[in-house]
C-alpha cells in the first residue's frame, strides 16, 4: 500500500484490488502472492509461504490438478510474482506472517482469503460494478468479505508494528475457508503451538457498520461428504435386468438422509446440496453422486449425524447392489469464545472511533473452520475469541450483491490492533 495515501485510502485500494481477482479454495495463487508483496513492503520478521504455512497433507476439498494448474496460469498471466507462485505449486496457498518485538506472549490473528463460485452482480447500484472493481474472474466473487479480511490482516500488522507492542504477533492468512478445508491444515502446521491468545475476525454477519461483536459462540460443527455410487449400465428397454441403477441408490440415500432422527441434546442438520448422475434416459445409470453436509450444535452432535449418514449411504448402496465410495471433503468442530478475550475486545472497541455499539453473540448459526485454530490454542492453555466487525452489506453473504462498507475497514483495524496491544500490555493479569 502506498504510504503517500491516507490509511483509509490505502486500505480501500487494497481491498478493491483483491476484490477484482477472487480465487476459490486452494487456488488463491494471485491473492497469496499479492499478500506476500504487501507484507514485504510493510516489513515483517518472518514469512512462511504455501507449504511452509500449512500442513499440505491435511488439506481438504482440494480440486483436481487440471483446475489448479488453470488458476496457476491465470495468476501468472495477471502478473503475480513467479518466484512466489513456484512455492505454491499444487495448490499449497496461504501465508503466515510473524512480527517479533522482544519478550512477551505470542498473539495470533486469523483471517481468511478465499472467494466463492458466485457470479457478481452487474447492476449499477452494486458499488463494485459502478466503481470498476467488479470481479474479473467471471463466475467467482468475494461474496463473503474475505477481501476485506485479508486487508484487515495487512492493516493490523502495519498498526501493531508502529505501536509499542511487546511480544510476538502471528497473522494467519488462511486459504480454503469456504469449503471448510483449510483450518485443520493451518492449525496443525506447528505455527499455532506457541500462541497464547488468538483472535479471529469476520466482517458483516448481519451487524451494521459501527457495531462490534466482541465474541461469538454457537458454531455448528460440520462435515462435508462426497458419496459416489457405482452400478452397472444396461439398456433400459431391452435388458433392464442387467443394470444396477446408481441413481436409484443415490436417490434412496438422499431420502434416507432427511429421515435421520434428530437429537434431544441440541441442533442437528443434514443437507444434500449437490446431486447428479446418469447420461441418457434410455441407459441405466452406472454412476451417481451426492455431495452432502451434516452439522451439529456440538462436535458430538455432528458426529452423531455423520455416523447415521454413513449408515444411510451404505444401506442405500447395498439395497441397489451398488458400490459406494465416500470422501470427507471438509470438516470443522464447534468452538466457544473465551470470556477473557471477549471482555478485552469489548473494552477496547468501546473506545474506538466509529464504534457505536458492542455486543456479544451466542449463536452464529453456521460453521467456520477458524474453530480448528481456536480449539488448538485453547487445548494448549491459551484463549481465543471470534470477533465480528459490523459492516453494512447490501445483500446477504454468499449473494451476487454482497459488498463491504469500506468505512468499516479502519474500525476493524483499530479494534483488532488495539486488542492485540492490550492483551500484551495486560498479560500479567490474565
Amino acid at each position: 500500500m502506498s504510504q503517500q495515501l491516507s490509511r483509509r485510502d490505502r486500505l480501500v485500494a487494497l481491498r478493491r484490488e483483491l476484490h477484482r481477482k477472487p480465487e476459490p479454495a486452494w487456488r488463491e495463487f494471485w491473492t497469496t502472492a499479492r499478500i506476500v508483496e504487501e507484507l514485504e513492503s510493510v516489513g515483517v520478521d518472518e514469512l512462511h509461504v504455501g507449504p511452509d504455512a500449512i500442513d499440505p497433507d491435511l488439506r481438504m476439498g482440494v480440486p483436481d490438478d487440471e483446475e489448479i494448474e488453470e488458476w496457476y496460469e491465470r495468476a501468472l498471466e495477471a502478473g503475480a510474482d513467479e518466484s512466489v507462485l513456484e512455492r505454491l505449486r499444487g495448490g499449497n496457498t496461504g501465508v503466515v506472517a510473524v512480527l517479533r518485538r522482544g519478550e512477551g506472549p505470542t498473539v495470533g490473528l486469523r483471517v481468511d482469503i478465499d472467494a466463492l463460485p458466485q457470479r457478481e452482480s452487474e447492476d449499477s447500484k452494486h458499488l463494485p460494478a459502478s466503481e470498476g472493481f467488479r470481479s474479473e474472474h467471471e463466475g467467482n466473487m468475494h461474496a463473503c468479505g474475505h477481501d476485506a479480511h485479508a486487508t484487515l490482516g495487512i492493516g493490523v500488522i502495519e498498526a501493531v508494528k508502529e505501536s509499542d507492542f511487546a511480544g510476538t504477533l502471528k497473522v494467519f492468512f488462511q486459504p480454503a475457508e469456504e469449503v471448510i478445508g483449510g483450518g485443520e491444515a493451518l492449525a496443525k502446521s506447528g505455527h499455532l503451538d506457541d500462541v497464547d491468545h488468538l483472535f479471529s475476525a469476520h466482517v458483516g454477519l448481519d451487524h451494521p457498520t459501527g457495531e462490534v461483536v466482541a465474541g461469538i459462540d454457537g458454531f455448528l460443527a460440520v462435515t462435508h461428504v462426497r458419496a459416489d455410487f457405482h452400478g452397472h449400465p444396461g439398456h433400459a428397454g431391452a435388458r433392464p435386468e442387467e443394470g444396477r441403477n446408481a441413481v436409484q441408490a443415490m436417490a434412496a440415500a438422499v431420502q434416507g438422509l432427511y429421515g435421520i432422527p434428530r437429537h434431544s441434546d441440541g441442533v442437528t442438520r443434514v443437507n444434500a446440496g449437490h446431486v447428479g448422475g446418469g447420461t441418457a434416459s434410455n441407459i441405466i445409470p452406472e454412476h451417481a453422486f451426492a455431495e452432502i453436509e451434516v452439522r451439529g450444535g456440538t462436535t458430538e452432535l455432528r458426529d452423531y449425524m455423520l455416523d447415521r449418514a454413513m449408515d444411510v449411504l451404505d444401506g442405500a448402496a447395498e439395497m441397489h447392489d451398488c458400490e459406494l465410495e465416500t470422501a470427507i471433503e471438509g470438516a470443522a468442530p464447534s468452538a466457544t469464545s473465551d470470556e477473557s478475550l471477549v471482555d478485552l475486545v469489548a473494552e477496547v472497541a468501546s473506545g474506538v472511533a466509529g464504534v457505536e455499539n458492542v455486543v456479544r453473540r451466542d449463536t452464529l448459526g453456521g460453521s467456520e473452520d477458524a474453530t480448528y485454530l481456536m480449539q488448538h490454542v485453547q487445548d494448549r492453555g491459551g484463549d481465543a475469541t471470534y470477533v465480528g466487525v459490523g459492516t453494512d452489506h447490501p445483500g446477504g453473504h454468499h449473494t451476487s450483491t454482497f459488498d463491504v462498507d469500506e468505512d468499516s475497514l479502519e474500525i476493524g483495524v483499530d479494534v483488532l490492533a488495539g486488542a492485540i496491544r492490550e492483551v500484551v500490555g495486560g498479560d500479567g493479569d490474565r
